[in-house]
């Protein structure tokens, strides 16, 4: 009785171990879909782009954001077909995140047993960096489903019984690691985290050979976009210089991982050497990716979590595991309680990041909400009105919503972003800016709240604060969610 709790078979937990977490990261991503209607800069930036036509797109991204361009258009179709809405916006991402822990589900069924995968497949959707971006309309999480089943072909590879054809799962992967690459390019940091698992395993030479063609292949298809987007780095030269405090984070989830193999470590009886594993799975998913983005970073900085993202679904395979072995140790003394055991262990993480789960859901959570600035700025202006924004991008707001700013003047735009293939569009020089302020009588700057507002280093956004403050007088004052309205109004 207690091997068949503490390892379930059968063709109903064999669908149950996938199809269970599937379903729980579905409702977690369904829960508080909106965020109370808001939207922040980087969604923002999806939403304006997905609203252009393919040519306007295709063109835009000859200038910018080239490295998204594969994700926009795949955005563009959708909200073609289901309309502009932060459903249509951020509904991939959570069923990206849902099949992404069917597969830590099925790898971990597949190497530690049931519960191994059921658990691993429930905690994914609980992990605080994947909730945040479960909700997110960014290519991350479709990248870290990508990622989730080029893993699982290639353990299915590795445990591919002899004379069965491997070639079909290989093109697969290949394919797969391809369109997560298109996607984001950092995402062929899978592909050393698959070498360490081959190299743990001691895989065959054949084994060795295929995955060489195949992942040459994606990375080969991969490297013009590589070329042409790193044409284009100034776009990530915001992104700090990394400093020791930043691998904190890493540090503390290399530790649990690492804790976790250990509590799945084999035991007496049981094959050590080239042992395909959760540990030999998961330790390198997680780890190499976040290693190999530190190295990247030592040579242009790019230390952002969402770019590993997919190096999750390492950890959670190790806290299946972990939850796995737990269950075989207290089957043989108490096998109702083993049966128990992981769905009260994901009870009680969900009462316990219950803040987490709340806190990712509210606006708040992000740095800014470009839909509640838009909303007072609709409220504050009058035909005839001009407007301004500090910096550029802040004229995202205008672009999601532009009935919001219907009866305005952007006194300082040249170029509109479609006309000029940017994301912000074009501004005029310094000294039109002026000229033409100084013929307005009242004005709205959009800009960032106080609290997160820098000082501005652009020469058009330094010529606008020096006209407003010369010229004009504060009459109106509203800061929202990370955004600022300000109403200038032009001294008698």
């Amino acid at each position: 009785m207690a091997s068949d709790i503490s390892s379930p078979s059968g063709p109903r937990h064999r669908h149950l171990v996938w199809l269970v977490p599937a379903l729980w990261t579905l409702v977690l991503g369904l829960w508080g879909l909106s965020r109370q209607d808001s939207v922040w800069r980087d969604e923002a930036a999806t939403w304006q782009v997905a609203g252009r036509s393919a040519d306007e797109i295709w063109a835009m991204l000859g200038n910018v954001d080239a490295v998204h361009g594969l994700y926009y258009l795949l955005m563009h179709g959708l909200f073609e077909v289901f309309g502009a809405a932060t459903t249509t916006l951020r509904l991939p991402s959570v069923l990206a995140v849902a099949a992404a822990a069917a597969c830590v589900g099925l790898i971990g069924r597949r190497l530690a047993g049931f519960w191994a995968g059921l658990g691993g497949g429930l905690a994914l959707g609980l992990l605080p960096a994947v909730q945040f971006y479960l909700q997110e309309g960014r290519p991350y999480a479709l990248v870290a489903a990508g990622a989730g089943l080029s893993t699982l072909l290639l353990v299915s590879l590795l445990d591919l019984p002899p004379g069965r054809r491997a070639w079909p799962r290989w093109t697969a992967y290949g394919i797969t690691v391809l369109l997560c690459a298109l996607l984001n390019w950092l995402s062929l940091l899978v592909l050393p985290a698959h070498v360490a698992t081959l190299w743990w395993v001691r895989a065959g030479r054949g084994v060795w050979l295929r995955w060489a063609a195949y992942g040459a292949g994606a990375v080969a298809g991969t490297l013009p976009l590589i070329l042409f987007s790193r044409e284009q780095s100034d776009q990530v030269s915001w992104i700090p210089p990394l400093t020791w405090h930043m691998l904190i984070g890493p540090g503390i989830l290399f530790a649990i991982g690492g804790l976790c193999a250990w509590a799945d470590r084999p035991r007496a009886g049981r094959p050590r050497a080239g042992r395909l594993s959760a540990a030999a799975v998961g330790l390198p998913l997680l780890v190499v990716p976040q290693l190999g983005l530190v190295g990247l970073s030592l040579v242009q900085p790019l230390f952002l979590d969402r770019y590993v993202l997919f190096s999750m679904l390492g950890l959670a395979l190790l806290i299946g595991a972990a939850l796995g072995a737990a269950v075989r140790a207290t089957a043989p003394r108490f096998p109702r309680a083993a049966g128990l055991l992981v769905p009260g262990v994901v009870g009680i993480a969900v009462l316990a990041l219950l803040p987490v789960e709340l806190g990712k859901r509210a606006p708040a959570s992000r740095v800014d909400d470009v839909l509640a600035v838009a909303g007072e700025v609709a409220r504050l202006k009058r035909d005839g009105d001009a407007v301004l924004f500090v910096p550029a991008a802040r004229r995202d707001t205008a672009l999601v919503s532009p009935g919001a700013f219907t009866g305005l003047a952007d006194v300082a735009l040249a170029e509109t972003p479609v006309v000029s293939a940017t994301l912000k569009g074009e501004e005029a020089d310094p000294a039109r800016i002026r000229a033409t302020l100084l013929t307005q009588q009242r004005v709205l700057l959009v800009t960032d709240a106080a609290k997160v507002a820098k000082a501005p280093s652009a020469e058009r956004d330094k010529a606008k604060a020096a006209v407003l403050r010369e010229r004009f007088t504060v009459v109106e004052d509203r800061q929202i969610r990370g955004r600022r309205v300000t109403v200038y109004e032009r001294r008698a």
